[in-house]
């Protein structure tokens, strides 16, 4: 199974509300953006009218592989901008910046392919148990560029209060998977370090430049340099770090509500997530009501299960709930409490027609179609739907071109929340993302070990029946029939040049 082959396999496009205001301050725009993060689709507007960091207001970063629509909000200014791959439509006009509060929901358009006959005999179960089961809702492997890139969790860094590491791994640790001049940049300031007088010999590097005024200004002072960093990216490396803390303690509170043959494993970027197959009916529905927090100084936690699994995985990282503070920048960089559902239902799911894949030879293709509500991943969704076949090193997308930019904690979203900025920030610039993760080309699925009948741990499959979902066509042997056509016309090729 893979996705992301080629842009256009993957669309996301957002719902959105906004108050229009005839003579308001901001110019809102609907933005059309293909193999584009939406940092980058931003920085590039910013950057051509000269607008001040933090002019362009959005709701939520929206995924480079894939061609996708989001509203933006231009502070004060009109732009325009007919690009290939950036397109901009006006909407009207506002009294205030967006935020994650203007989308209502996003719909996406998957193709997914390199489907096998197993892949496709399975879907209609898995499609059945989505339907039922809903989703677990962690945060994907996106969420975790910066352990690809090489960063690791720079908010731990900060916790501990070492702050030269936590700038050298956002302005000195060039990543092995960027060839762009930001990688360049980086490997000039790791080669450089401490020598504030250089002068980069990149045009990429204007964008750490009030970074490295700061380090000329107070060299020794590295929290007041890593505070020049863009408000919005500053706030998603500790929310990246919230964010794995969270999946790790969804995770373990699975394992304490449900018995382990209920559960199976999928591996990502920053681990392993387990998701549930069955559930009785009671725990079921304690599983949609309930909510886990992303964890900060003033969380308090009610039920005793979740405050179980908090004290696990707090305990796993060595940390007190005291402990989540950045000390000499409380106003400006800090964790902020908030809940988020265990649980997505996705809606209106859709299965389309199956076909040959023209870009995997003897496998075939299909569309899925479903609706999530704001901050929740497209791409689980899908893993979801493929997981008893699923190989454990299925990358998202074959092969993509590690852009320029930060390789951000953040590198390809559906959706994220609104970043957080201290009260001395400016407020509603949104947040803020580098390059997408890439992909390594890997071996085809054939090649693979895949996983059939067995569970998780080597526990038998559980089989419920399946529920009728949306329309579908995924025929036994499909592959297969597929094949003897194409047999049967060299064949008849072969007769003809005999006559």
């Amino acid at each position: 199974m893979r996705i992301k082959q080629r842009p256009e396999d993957f669309s996301v496009k957002e719902s959105y509300r906004f108050d229009p205001v005839p003579d308001g301050r901001y110019r809102v725009y609907l933005m059309d953006k293909q193999k584009l993060s939406t940092f980058e689709a931003v920085e590039r507007i910013r950057t051509r009218y000269g607008l001040r960091p933090g002019a362009i207001s959005f709701c939520g970063l929206k995924d480079k592989q894939g061609r996708t629509e989001q509203l933006i909000a231009v502070d004060g200014a009109e732009v325009d901008f007919q690009e290939p791959d950036l397109r901009l439509k006006p909407l009207g006009r506002t009294g205030r910046a967006l935020s994650a509060a203007n989308t209502t929901s996003n719909r996406f358009s998957v193709t997914v392919r390199a489907l096998t006959d197993e892949d496709l005999q399975e879907l209609p179960r898995a499609a059945a148990e989505v339907n039922r089961l809903g989703v677990v809702n962690y945060f994907d492997s996106q969420r975790f560029g910066s352990l690809k890139h090489g960063q690791g969790y720079i908010a731990k860094d900060l916790i501990r209060g070492d702050f030269e590491a936590a700038l050298k791994n956002y302005l000195a640790k060039p990543s092995t998977l960027d060839r762009s001049d930001d990688a360049k940049v980086k490997q000039f300031w790791q080669a450089n370090w401490g020598d504030w007088t250089r002068r980069v010999p990149f045009e990429a590097a204007h964008k750490y430049d009030r970074v490295v005024r700061s380090l000329k200004e107070k060299p020794e002072d590295y929290l007041r340099a890593f505070l020049q960093i863009d408000s919005a990216y500053r706030a998603l490396l500790l929310f990246t770090y919230q964010s794995w803390l969270w999946n790790e303690g969804v995770r373990r509170l699975l394992q304490i509500a449900l018995p382990r043959t209920s559960l199976f494993p999928l591996r990502y970027q920053a681990g392993t997530l387990l998701f549930h197959q069955d559930a009785d009916p009671e725990t079921l529905r304690w599983l949609r009501g309930l909510t886990f927090p992303l964890l900060a100084p003033d969380t308090t936690i009610e039920d005793p299960r979740v405050r179980e699994a908090v004290d696990w995985v707090l305990g796993k990282e060595k940390l007190r709930l005291e402990q989540l503070r950045i000390a000499g920048a409380e106003r400006m960089l800090y964790f902020k409490h908030e809940e988020r559902g265990v649980l997505v239902q996705p809606s209106k799911l859709v299965l389309g027609r199956t076909q040959s894949d023209e870009l995997n030879r003897g496998f075939g293709k299909l569309n899925v179609a479903f609706t999530l509500p704001p901050g929740s991943y497209a791409t689980l969704v899908v893993k979801r739907l493929f997981h008893r076949t699923a190989r454990e090193d299925t990358p998202d997308e074959i092969r993509a071109t590690p852009g320029g930019g930060h390789p951000a904690p953040d590198g390809e979203r559906e959706d994220a929340p609104h970043a957080r900025s201290g009260p001395d920030e400016r407020r509603g610039s949104g947040p803020a993302t580098g390059h997408a993760e890439a992909g390594d080309r890997r071996r085809p699925p054939s090649s693979r070990k895949a996983r059939r009948d067995e569970g998780p741990l080597g526990a038998p499959r559980e089989r419920s029946a399946p529920l009728p979902v949306a329309a579908t066509d995924a025929p036994t042997g499909f592959l297969a029939r597929a094949k003897a056509r194409k047999e049967a016309k060299a064949a008849a090729r072969a007769r003809q040049k005999l006559r």
